[in-house]
């Protein structure tokens, strides 16, 4: 017997609401059914001050639907209710990027894994001429299988995170040449990419002027993953990594890199556990030579 349909608390065009969820973003987040499709989908509603530019954000909302990255939530819809613009996107079980590492360091292997997962749906989005803006630890979620998304609506988001207090944060992650207003382009959002990491792994924020090596503030952190930590964060554009493509490559090499240390201790630990054993072997089987002569020697000598 099915569980019965939750009675909605609104409507959008043809979604009904049956959830207010945390924000993390502009205007209002909901979990809504589609009436037309049966399913489950996230709808956000725009703020009003975001009506002045709807024909941008409902072009790029358009825009994105045509995208399709597994570590990019699918946006199926976008549209106008009420004088608001709303955008319906994937609807996943998890949470925040932010909540899961939880204000602490996070295991190496996994930020570097989540990095390399947002890098290539960076690249994906720069790919079909998407520029970013506003990604943020708040802005991926980390799906019930361990996933990461990007935000549906950090794709569609061209106007910034600058409305009021509670959005505010989601622009600390921007780059040094969009903090002081000027034109941002891909290598933007490799630094931000890089401040992800860079929190995930030291649970500080960077400097724009410069960053301190990662491990310097976290001991675990290999000192191979330092330069590319820090070449994505480099104050100037063109010190950086040129695209996000480029940085995924280097992180994931990486990752294979610290993969074969454990491979190769779990196979030293293998071998001299065989030395140890071979050694006991030989030492018993040199003591009972020892015996058998000392036996044939006393005989002999009767």
């Amino acid at each position: 017997m099915s569980s019965p349909t939750p009675t909605p608390i609104g409507v959008v065009a043809h979604y009904n609401l049956l959830e207010q969820l945390e924000p993390a973003g502009p205007g209002d987040l909901y979990r809504a059914r589609d009436t037309r499709l049966g399913r489950t989908v996230a709808v956000r509603l725009l703020p009003d001050d975001y009506t002045a530019d709807r024909g941008s954000l409902l072009t790029t909302a358009r825009q994105e639907s045509q995208l399709s990255h597994p570590n990019v939530t699918a946006v199926f819809d976008a549209g106008e209710h009420e004088g608001r613009v709303y955008v319906a996107f994937e609807f996943h079980k998890g949470q925040s990027l932010r909540a899961e590492a939880a204000g602490r360091p996070m295991n190496v292997r996994r930020a570097v894994g989540i990095a390399v997962e947002i890098a290539d749906a960076v690249a994906t989005a720069h790919a079909h001429g998407c520029a970013l803006r506003g990604l943020s630890p708040d802005a991926v979620v980390i799906s019930a299988k361990g996933k990461a998304k990007i935000s549906a609506f950090a794709l569609a988001a061209q106007c910034g995170f600058e409305h009021n207090g509670a959005d505010a944060r989601l622009s600390d992650y921007e780059s040094p040449e969009e903090a002081r207003g000027e034109t941002a382009d891909p290598r933007s959002d490799v630094y931000s990419v890089g401040a992800i990491l860079y929190e995930t792994l030291t649970t500080r924020r960077p400097l724009h002027r410069g960053a301190s090596a990662p491990s310097g503030s976290n001991r675990g952190v290999p000192k191979q993953l330092d330069p590319i930590v820090l070449k994505a964060l480099a104050p100037r554009p063109d010190a950086r990594f040129q695209s996000a493509a480029e940085l995924a490559g280097e992180l994931r090499t990486l990752l294979a890199v610290l993969e074969a240390p454990d491979a190769a201790g779990e196979e030293g630990e293998r071998s001299e556990a065989v030395s140890v054993g071979l050694g006991r072997i030989i030492a018993i089987a040199g003591g009972m030579l020892l015996v058998v002569a000392g036996v044939a020697w006393w005989v002999l000598g009767l």
